[in-house]
């Protein structure tokens, strides 16, 4: 399927069924985003990388207008749907003032892997109680998606871009269990050198070595 959708790119990335909250606050986007709401019509959010908007990006829809501010401004929830791929960048349309584009919409498989998720979120959670950080899922382990799970993986923006760019959960997963075995290791380290740095100068109970 191809179409063309209205664009609001963003230096971040929206993953399907990712609940996301905006204050919209320029011209073009507050028409944008009273277009869609009215109209019920979703609209894309491709990533911006750098000094370029990407090729890839998540569908997402309106939930609520939260509030709407004397200037115009707003507040809004809107929610992931689905992922799709920039054929052509329209940057300029007719009496509007936002950007548009024609996309297609890949095949994306979004079963879950249980095991393998399960795997992965005991992961996140050894490198959350290194970083002293809290963070309590809601779903339940059989339905957790790479999804669910990359924001909260440590991963940079172009590495959460990576990841929205393939198309299997288990590429997904395998990406996420990489990073994690990557990184867990370096944050221990870190750790054990903050330690070391703090008892510095204390009276320190050290065992000598014997040479017999």
């Amino acid at each position: 399927m191809i179409n063309f959708i209205p664009i609001f790119p963003l230096e971040l990335v929206v993953y399907p069924g990712e609940e996301l909250n905006l204050h919209i606050f320029e011209p073009r986007y507050k028409e944008l985003i009273t277009e869609c709401f009215a109209e019920a019509k979703p609209f894309g959010i491709p990533t911006v990388l750098g000094d370029r908007v990407a090729e890839t990006g998540t569908m997402v829809e309106i939930t609520e207008i939260v509030q709407v501010y004397d200037d115009g401004r707003m507040d809004i929830k809107t929610k992931g749907t689905k992922v799709f791929q920039v054929l052509e960048m329209i940057e300029e349309i007719p009496d509007k003032l936002y950007s548009g584009a024609i996309v297609s919409y890949p095949n994306n498989d979004t079963h879950a892997k249980p095991f393998l998720s399960f795997k992965i979120l005991d992961s996140v959670y050894i490198l959350h109680r290194l970083l002293n950080v809290t963070k309590k899922f809601t779903k339940k382990v059989a339905e957790m998606l790479s999804y669910d799970m990359a924001h909260h993986a440590g991963l940079s923006i172009k590495e959460e871009y990576e990841l929205l760019c393939l198309l299997q959960e288990d590429q997904r997963l395998e990406y996420l269990r990489r990073h994690l075995e990557k990184v867990i290791p370096v944050i221990e380290g870190m750790e054990q050198l903050k330690e070391r740095i703090a008892i510095n100068g204390s009276f320190k109970k050290i065992t000598g070595y014997n040479l017999n």
